[in-house]
């Protein structure tokens, strides 16, 4: 979800990923547990989107893609 800074409630059991541009990006403890050998890339596009849209009226929606990166 995007929220305005200062909008979003950080938990306990939220975890610093890392920034998009200088904005925050959280995933709680349990899915980056599950997801942290995956590379995610986040893109902001043209677009109507769905259940991970930017603000409505904008004609931008994200993008999320993933890599499974194999470690030894």
């Amino acid at each position: 979800m995007l929220f305005q800074q200062g909008d979003d409630l950080i938990g306990d059991q939220d975890v610093l990923v890392s920034d998009i541009d200088g904005v925050p990006f959280h995933k709680n403890a349990d899915q980056h547990g599950r997801w942290k050998h995956t590379e995610l890339t986040i893109d902001a596009i043209k677009g109507i989107g769905g259940m991970f849209s930017l603000e409505n009226g904008s004609g931008r929606r994200f993008l999320t893609r993933s890599d499974i990166c194999l470690t030894e």
